[in-house]
């Protein structure tokens, strides 16, 4: 049988002509090699033989894989001839019911599709690019007279030039710096910019020119972002051939304060060109891409090269690799960190990928210019790949090391806390509030590869039975409507269900949470409460069992230092969500509970009567004679207040 869906809109990147439907074979949600040859080919008898994407769902309509093809009807077909598959690709067809496919206009679109949809729903067959951070970028705005320059991360809608990607903050903080010294622009917000009557103190040490008390005009800024433009563009040579001028011009004309000025920029700038980790000198903007392999993991090692500069390095670690080739792992780590990241013009890499013309040209197709990938042979690119390679076996090196003294962790933690075996997922509850007010309860997640940050979860606390301040209620409030949840939405527990739950408190707590589990029918979740030992002092702590047993750790322990851990990102979470709730609430408004009233009217309210109280108490006449308030809603304010 088979429905159609509304088509979804793809990414701005690419135009898709979309006939999206869904096909479903009903039957058990368990494994089963036969259901889903058969959902599989009750799909591949309708298949165009055009390019574009397909997905394989499971019973519960969660993603199992997604992929693209040239010929989605051939490609489809494959999954028919079990025989021929590996096992990991076999236990995926077991558990396929349904399948949906959107067709593209090339296959160049349907690498690009592939790659939005995976990093979009995470299969568990796919290979995935794990890393939860976004890339910072160095915006010089061009929305004021005096542009800023600053840090940004996210969505790029502020009108201006963005320079990046920079592997870390740590990298983008560093040349910002730098830029700061050699070019004297501003970096505050237009807020405290235009509330200025003198000189901040970044004036004062030389890494801003001031523009905020007129002592720079506009002409003169204008030259300091130009210059600005050409070093971010890979110009510096220009750049420093006009302040070497600059500064024998002062000399000759004995301004020696300026030209000891100029003098200073010049250091900087020679620092910044001496501080490259690499020498990226006549390459341009480049990226560069490495891969090893060791025990099962693996790392590719990527260079970002910016106008000749490298601006920093980063390692990745791809997740569900096994049993695919290298090239293949590569190919799809590409395509999926591409999809948020403007590609370069020139990508290195140390292997040939299949398909490496397709890739080449969906990149250009996203990029709208020409991105050429290429195997280094010869010369200084062959250098600059070795050192990547070198990086990248470094870094996998440290990975593994790492893994094997988590994996130790676990173990103990299994021994010491009487699990099966080591636990995969952790979980660490802890409230947050002030004398009950703005009280939130916070969720972390932990398990092999560390802290599983898109697995974090906040609770408010909004139920009328609990007691504003009873920490006792905010956790069993907390526990009944997390597995109240997890009960309704994954009975089998398949997914997402704790192997261990620690709890930031002793007895008490313990108890509130085994009955709130007990309520609903959970009883058989591994707890331990962590409780602070005599005058809270860290290393002292006791860990409390269902069953009312206690005990404590050596306080040199490895492991009471890793449990440490995860109680303190527990608690930094919890707080910090606290924190951010708390400082919302200072900053709203009781006109902000009327519908339909934005920030305008909100605003023209306030200004013309003052206070929200005022407001609340004026006549409807009133409210009329406000400025931008029309009387339609006039009405409404008033209604909101007076007739209930």
């Amino acid at each position: 049988m088979s429905k159609a869906e509304r088509p979804e809109t793809p990414n701005s990147a690419a135009r898709f002509n979309e006939e999206k439907q869904t096909y479903a074979v009903r039957g058990s949600g368990q494994p089963d090699l036969e259901a889903g040859i058969a959902a599989i080919r009750n799909v591949w008898q309708t298949l165009p033989a055009n390019p574009g994407v397909y997905r394989m769902l499971d019973a519960r309509g969660d993603v199992l894989y997604v992929g693209k093809a040239r010929a989605l009807k051939n490609r489809v077909s494959n999954y028919t001839q079990i025989k021929q598959l590996p096992n990991r690709l076999k236990r995926m067809v077991s558990q396929t019911r349904e399948m949906t496919i959107v067709t593209t206009n090339s296959e160049a679109e349907a690498l690009l599709l592939e790659a939005q949809l995976i990093k979009r729903y995470r299969p568990a067959y796919n290979v995935l690019l794990r890393d939860d951070k976004s890339f910072p970028f160095i915006l010089l705005r061009a929305d004021h007279d005096f542009p800023r320059i600053h840090k940004h991360r996210g969505a790029r809608r502020a009108k201006g030039e963005y320079y990046g990607p920079f592997a870390s903050a740590g990298s983008v903080n560093q040349t910002l710096n730098s830029l700061e010294k050699l070019f004297l622009l501003r970096s505050c917000t237009d807020s405290y910019f235009n509330n200025r009557d003198r000189p901040c103190l970044l004036y004062q040490i030389n890494r801003c020119s001031a523009p905020c008390v007129g002592r720079i005009n506009k002409e003169d800024y204008a030259a300091l972002v130009a210059d600005a433009r050409l070093f971010l563009s890979g110009k510096s040579t220009e750049v420093q051939t006009k302040l070497a001028t600059a500064m024998e011009a002062a000399s000759d004309a004995l301004d020696f304060e300026r030209a000891a000025m100029i003098r200073d920029r010049l250091k900087a700038m020679t620092f910044v060109q001496g501080s490259q980790a690499i020498n990226a000198q006549g390459l341009g903007d480049a990226d560069i891409f490495a891969m090893a392999r060791q025990e099962g993991h693996i790392c590719v090692q990527g260079f970002f090269i910016r106008g000749g500069q490298n601006w920093g390095h980063r390692a990745f670690f791809p997740a569900h690799i096994q049993g695919l080739e290298d090239a293949e792992i590569l190919a799809s780590l590409l395509a999926q960190f591409y999809e948020e990241v403007p590609p370069a013009k020139l990508i290195l890499l140390d292997r040939d990928l299949p398909d490496m013309p397709l890739m080449a040209e969906a990149l250009s197709d996203k990029a709208e210019r020409k991105v050429e990938l290429s195997v280094p042979q010869r010369g200084d690119r062959v250098r600059l790949m070795q050192q990547a390679e070198r990086n990248a076996r470094e870094a996998l090196q440290r990975r593994v090391a790492e893994s094997a003294t988590q994996n130790k962790l676990l173990r103990e933690i299994a021994d010491l806390f009487e699990l099966p075996e080591p636990p995969q997922r952790i979980e660490i509850y802890d409230n947050s509030h002030i004398q009950g007010s703005n009280a939130l309860g916070g969720m972390v997640v932990a398990g092999p590869e560390g802290f599983i940050k898109n697995q974090y979860r906040k609770f408010n606390i909004k139920r009328g039975e609990t007691v504003p301040g009873d920490d006792f209620g905010m956790m069993r409030e907390v526990f009944q409507r997390r597995f109240a949840r997890a009960m309704e939405e994954d009975p089998d527990r398949e997914k997402d269900w704790p192997d261990l739950v620690l709890i930031d408190g002793g007895k008490g707590q313990m108890s509130v949470v085994k009955d709130a589990l007990e309520e609903i029918g959970v009883e058989d979740v591994p707890m331990i409460a962590v409780s602070k030992g005599p005058d809270r002092n860290a290393g002292r702590e006791s860990f409390h069992f269902p069953d009312g047993r206690e005990m404590s750790l050596p306080i040199n322990a490895p492991v009471l230092y890793y449990l440490q851990r995860l109680r303190d990102e527990a608690h930094r979470f919890a707080i910090g969500g606290h924190r951010a709730k708390r400082a919302k609430a200072i900053t709203s408004s009781p006109l902000d509970e009327i519908a339909g009233i934005g920030p305008a009217r909100k605003k023209a309210l306030l200004l013309h009567f003052g206070t929200a109280k005022a407001v609340r108490s004026a006549s409807l006449e009133d409210l009329q004679k406000a400025p931008g308030v029309s009387a339609a809603v006039a009405q409404t304010v008033h209604d909101f207040y007076h007739v209930r």
